[in-house]
């Protein structure tokens, strides 16, 4: 890298290189015990050569003759955490086998979200490797880990970063997650990672003490936005963009997950995304990546090319499905899920759109609401039923099946995994784990203190959480029994037999979407897909095959419906073909109560209530 801690060839020590632009002198404390003085470089960067230093040497930066010294904001590992040494780390050690992955494009995948920490009982890359057969037999083609930069303390979520490079020290050392990185390619999965770049963490942050230009003048809902525009700014871009490409290159990472982007401001001729991208995928060459945003105003701008004025992302979280989702499944139209119904026309504008909401007035926020996205395929955007943010916003941290009617869920997982969006599962979603999963932080105990209560302000938006009864019993998030709540119970998809068919549902579906010719060609965006409303609650989606063999999905996650007539193109066979009824989500080894023999009759369509039915185009 050109900063940090670079290893010499051939034995002959290591080059530390930190930028600090107003210090007068930077010392290198190494060992905790001798100081060796850096001469400064240019654009404010100090320089130093050590012989006598190598692998595993720890080492802190004093500035200004200040006795306290800090880690290096390079580092590469941090075997204390933030608060302790940086460590010495050789990048080039560990021997990969992955020569021959060649990446992942967007088109086709199936995402799952992992928490390290809480994925497994040992929370480690170790034991997370071990579950990596589990992911494939699944269905899951990409992972996605959320955030392994290091943070204080002994669990955390890992929004609140403060070591960008280093891989958190509770998981394992660096090697251990290059080691699961190398098998799920072994295993034809993915890896792409959350990270941070409109903040950094609250406790450990030793930034501002190298350089207040790190930060810009202005704040975030999590701290003060990072420098991307202002004075300085060159070497903040630089830092931010070095580490997005230090993932891949370092980690074999296939690319990244962008973090809250609506909260990075900067208005340089080239924005700092499309500068990362930019760099980034140069870097990973020839190596193909993904690059994902989560932008809560859904700002399509994100993921439309360069040439046509976007930022030239690949993919955008929708929360506009899960808002539908959550409304047709629980019934409760509060806070921001007030402008969803929960009703078939916003999932067919979805399979149609992406987004619901293009630029339209949007009543909770009291102002417009995302950016048109006509030129753009569905599939780049990111569809889910839950994710990390969205279950713990329940307050207690229930599961999407804990709250819905079971054939409705079953239903509208249907529709997730056999729709044109490209789907995002959560960790133990797949058995419909009874694990919450709510905010947990590690943080000292007068900051703890301010982030329970923050919760507790930021769930009282719902009017069904802000009783006072209902606001106590919120999880403390500093709680070591909240963190190990969230760990998953991996005798759930074994023991139970309700985990079983759960089970069963994701893999069958992820099967279907992955093996039907026609399905897969739909959903990667290479096959004509359609859709219509049938009644307020029940749709049909259609893949059209060029030898009029299609797929036609009903799903209805309302009471049974007799559709007579029908007088919806959609429904119509192709000529000289009939419907054949090819899978049911009311399986009975799904959990469901069976579906009669012919939903077709002459008149019409009978289609039974919290249900998904997908048929195929037979010759007559």
């Amino acid at each position: 890298m050109p900063f940090g801690a670079e290893l010499l060839e051939r034995g002959a020590g290591v080059e530390f290189r930190v930028w600090a632009p107003e210090a007068r002198t930077v010392e290198l404390v190494l060992n905790e015990e001798s100081r060796v003085k850096l001469s400064a470089d240019e654009d404010g960067y100090w320089v130093a050569r050590v012989a006598s230093a190598g692998t595993n040497t720890l080492y802190r930066y004093a500035i200004d003759g200040r006795k306290e010294a800090f880690a290096d904001p390079v580092s590469r590992f941090q075997p204390r955490g933030p608060l302790g040494p940086s460590q010495v780390i050789d990048p080039h050690a560990f021997a990969w086998t992955d020569a021959a992955w060649s990446g992942v494009q967007l088109p086709g995948q199936v995402i799952y979200e992992l928490h390290a920490g809480t994925f497994t009982e040992a929370g480690s890359w170790e034991a997370a490797k071990t579950k990596l057969p589990h992911l494939r037999d699944l269905g899951v083609t990409l992972i996605e880990l959320m955030p392994v930069a290091d943070f204080p303390g002994a669990f955390g979520w890992g929004y609140d970063a403060v070591n960008p490079f280093a891989p958190h020290h509770h998981y394992g050392p660096p090697d251990a997650l290059r080691a699961f990185v190398d098998a799920a390619h072994g295993m034809g999965l993915g890896v792409i990672l959350d990270v941070i770049y409109n903040h950094f963490g609250p406790s450990g942050n030793y930034f501002r003490d190298f350089s207040p230009y790190y930060f810009a003048r202005r704040e975030t809902e999590w701290g003060t936005a990072l420098n991307y525009d202002g004075p300085h700014s060159r070497a903040v871009r630089d830092y931010v963009c070095e580490n997005a490409a230090y993932w891949l290159r370092e980690y074999h990472m296939d690319g990244l997950r962008l973090d809250a982007t609506q909260s990075i401001f900067d208005a340089s001729e080239e924005h700092i995304l499309t500068e990362l991208a930019r760099r980034t995928r140069a870097s990973a060459q020839p190596r193909s990546i993904v690059l994902i945003a989560e932008n809560e105003p859904q700002d399509s701008r994100l993921i439309t090319h360069v040439e046509r004025g976007g930022y030239g992302l690949d993919a955008l979280w929708n929360d506009d499905f899960h808002h539908s989702a959550t409304v047709a499944m629980r019934g409760v139209r509060e806070a921001y899920y007030f402008d969803y119904r929960g009703r078939a026309h916003e999932f067919v504008a979805a399979a149609k759109h992406g987004p619901l909401y293009q630029g339209q007035y949007y009543a909770w926020q009291k102002k417009r609401r995302g950016r048109p996205s006509a030129t753009l395929p569905v599939h780049a955007f990111v569809a889910y039923l839950e994710n990390h943010d969205q279950v713990a916003n329940s307050a207690r941290g229930t599961r999407a099946w804990q709250e819905a009617q079971p054939g409705a869920h079953r239903a509208l997982t249907s529709l997730l995994l056999l729709g044109p969006w490209t789907p995002l599962l959560f960790q133990g979603q797949e058995w419909s784990t009874p694990q919450p999963f709510v905010y947990f932080a590690d943080h000292e105990s007068g900051l703890a203190a301010l982030v329970h209560k923050g919760r507790r302000e930021f769930l009282s938006q719902f009017p069904s959480l802000a009783e006072r009864a209902v606001q106590e019993r919120v999880p403390d998030p500093g709680a070591r029994a909240t963190f190990e709540a969230a760990k998953l119970d991996w005798s759930e998809s074994l023991m139970t037999a309700h985990g079983q068919r759960s089970m069963a549902l994701h893999r069958d579906l992820l099967q279907l979407r992955r093996s039907d010719p026609v399905l897969a060609l739909g959903t990667t965006g290479r096959a004509r897909c359609e859709a219509a409303v049938l009644e307020d609650h029940c749709l049909a989606l259609r893949y059209y095959a060029a030898d009029g063999d299609d797929r036609l999905l009903l799903v209805n996650f309302g009471q049974q419906l007799y559709f007579r007539p029908a007088p919806e193109p959609l429904l119509a066979p192709s000529a000289d073909r009939r419907w054949q009824r090819h899978w049911s989500s009311e399986d009975p080894r799904y959990g469901g109560a069976g579906t009669p023999a012919g939903p077709l009759d002459a008149e019409g369509w009978r289609i039974p209530g919290f249900a998904a039915l997908l048929f195929t185009s037979e010759r007559e």
